[in-house]
C-alpha cells in the first residue's frame, strides 16, 4: 500500500515520502480501517512517538497522520463493537503508524461509528480537535452554564470547535486571535472578540475558565486574567505562571469513542460546524505540511461513501 513516511529525524519536511509500505497487521482488538480521508498535526516531527516506540526503540519508517474516517475492512482476533464494512472515524495511536496511508489499523476502542451524511473529509477533521476541545472546556475546565470562557485561537482548529461547544453550553464566550479571525469567530459564537495584534488582553477581564492553545507570553499573560477558584487549561506547555487563586493544568488529549460519537451527532444535526480548508491527495501530503490555510487541510485517500 502507498503511505507517507518519515525516515531521517534531521531531514525534516525535506524527508517526507511517498513510498510503499507492507499491508498492516490486526493486533487483538484492532480494525484495519480502509481510510477514505486523514488528517494530520504539522508538530508531528517533533514527537517522540513518530521516531520511537513505548520502549523507546527506533520505529521508523513511520507513518504519519493520527485523525482518520473510513471503512472497516478486517477485524482483528477479539474485536467487538464494529463490523466490516463500517464507515468509522477517530484516533490512530501516537506510537503506531497513522492514517496518511491507504490502510491503518487501529484499537477498536478508539473509533466511532460515522454517521450517514456526514462527509469523510470532514470527519477526518474532527478527532483532535473536537476531543481536544471538549476535554479542555469541561473535564479539565468544569465550564458550566453562565460562566465566562477566554478561548485562544478562536478560529483555529480546537478554538473554532470550544467556542461552539461553550455556546451551546450556555457559557459567554471571549475570543482572541488575529483581527482577521474576527469575523470568523463571531460567526461560531463568540460574545467578544480581542485582536491579540491590536487590543490589551487585559481588556477581557476576569474569566471562569481560560483555555489556551498558543501559549509562550499568551498563556503566561493569562493567567492573571483567571477569577477565585478558576482554571486556566492549555494544551501547549504546562504553564510556567499559575492563577493566583486559581488551578493551572496541562493536558493531552485522549481518545474517547463515546465523546467522539456525541461530535458526529452534532456534526450531522447542523449544531457543529468543523472549518475544513484544502483538500488535498495523498501524494500532495508532503507539501501541505508546509503550507499554512485557513481551516484544516485533510488528505483525501479513497474516493466514495
Amino acid at each position: 500500500m502507498q503511505a507517507i513516511t518519515v525516515r531521517d529525524r534531521s531531514a525534516g519536511l525535506a524527508g517526507l515520502s511517498l513510498t510503499e509500505e507492507p499491508y498492516p497487521h490486526a493486533a487483538e482488538n484492532d480494525v484495519i480501517v480502509w481510510v477514505h480521508a486523514a488528517g494530520f498535526t504539522r508538530g508531528e516531527l517533533d514527537w517522540p512517538a513518530t521516531w520511537t516506540d513505548r520502549a523507546g526503540r527506533d520505529r521508523t519508517p513511520s507513518v504519519l497522520g493520527h485523525e482518520v474516517s473510513g471503512v472497516v475492512a478486517e477485524l482483528g482476533y477479539g474485536t467487538t463493537g464494529l463490523s466490516i464494512g463500517q464507515r468509522v472515524f477517530g484516533l490512530t495511536d501516537w506510537a503506531r503508524n497513522g492514517s496518511l496511508a491507504e490502510y491503518v489499523a487501529v484499537e477498536a476502542r478508539n473509533l466511532a461509528p460515522l454517521p450517514a451524511g456526514v462527509e469523510h473529509a470532514v470527519a477526518a477533521a474532527l478527532p483532535i480537535s473536537g476531543l481536544t476541545a471538549w476535554q479542555g472546556l469541561f473535564d479539565h475546565g468544569r465550564l458550566a452554564a453562565g460562566q465566562t470562557v477566554l478561548i485562544h485561537g478562536a478560529a483555529g482548529g480546537v478554538g473554532s470547535i470550544a467556542v461552539q461547544l461553550a455556546h451551546e453550553a450556555g457559557a459567554r464566550v471571549i475570543g482572541t486571535g488575529r483581527g482577521a479571525a474576527r469575523d470568523t469567530a463571531l460567526g461560531l459564537g463568540v460574545d467578544a472578540f480581542l485582536d491579540l495584534q491590536a487590543d490589551c488582553l487585559e481588556d477581557a477581564d476576569q474569566v471562569d475558565v481560560v483555555f489556551d492553545v498558543i501559549g509562550g507570553d499568551i498563556l503566561d499573560r493569562s493567567a492573571a486574567l483567571v477569577r477565585p477558584g478558576g482554571t486556566l487549561v492549555t494544551i501547549v506547555s504546562p504553564p510556567m505562571v499559575r492563577p493566583r487563586d486559581g488551578q493551572a493544568i496541562f493536558f493531552v488529549v485522549e481518545p474517547d469513542r463515546d465523546r467522539l460519537a456525541d461530535l458526529a451527532r452534532r456534526l450531522r444535526d447542523g449544531r457543529l460546524r468543523v472549518i475544513v480548508g484544502d483538500v488535498r491527495t495523498l501524494a500532495e501530503a508532503p507539501s501541505a505540511f508546509a503550507q499554512r490555510t485557513l481551516g484544516k487541510t485533510i488528505i483525501r485517500v479513497a474516493e466514495g461513501d
